[in-house]
């Protein structure tokens, strides 16, 4: 077995924690404010010559495959992989990413939906899109801290955040094919 998956990797990334904490506060900042103003804007009379809501579609495959990447990365650190981990935790990251380019195109040209059910199912999916929201928007900056804190090799620091910030992402992960999942039909 390869050495450098037996024992902690050294570090990726120079620490800078002025830095990093300006760079990930500026990012979390900008999405924030994107997401927010996405609610206000739509294009209209653009034609992409499809539906737009395949967006929708793709935002919901690749928080799927997040999920599974998360798992193998919580297997893989679990199992002492360490530079497994490093990579699928990386691959997440990416993923988030093109997540949030497919998220923001589908609000751009599909605009808002509203959901149609009534009663517990309408109490459940508000409550799933709520959470969902919210921890969307808090966990950014945490995770891009737990993800400096891991490149930087500092793995006391790292495996403490993160041990609150995996099960979180796994539950946004989660969360969002079932939002997908339960909003979808109302689509028009």
């Amino acid at each position: 077995m390869n050495h450098q998956n037996q024992t902690p990797l050294g570090p990726t990334i120079a620490k800078n924690d002025k830095k990093a904490k300006r760079l990930i506060g500026l990012f979390s900042v900008i999405v924030f404010l994107v997401i927010v103003a996405l609610g206000k804007y739509k294009l209209t009379g653009v034609d992409l010559g499809f539906n737009p809501h395949v967006f929708g579609l793709i935002s919901a495959i690749i928080n799927t495959i997040v999920t599974f990447v998360l798992i193998a990365a919580l297997i893989a650190v679990k199992s002492r992989h360490y530079l497994l981990h490093k990579k699928l935790m990386i691959t997440a990251l990416v993923l988030s990413v093109l997540f949030l380019c497919a998220y923001i195109c589908h609000n751009l040209f599909a605009g808002e939906t509203r959901f149609g059910g009534t009663g517990t199912i309408r109490t459940v999916y508000l409550t799933l899109l709520a959470t969902h929201i919210v921890l969307a928007a808090v966990m950014l900056p945490i995770i891009l801290f737990t993800a400096y804190r891991g490149l930087t090799g500092e793995w006391a620091k790292h495996k403490k955040i993160a041990r609150i910030t995996w099960p979180l992402w796994l539950y946004i992960a989660i969360s969002g094919p079932i939002i997908y999942c339960m909003i979808s039909p109302y689509y028009s």
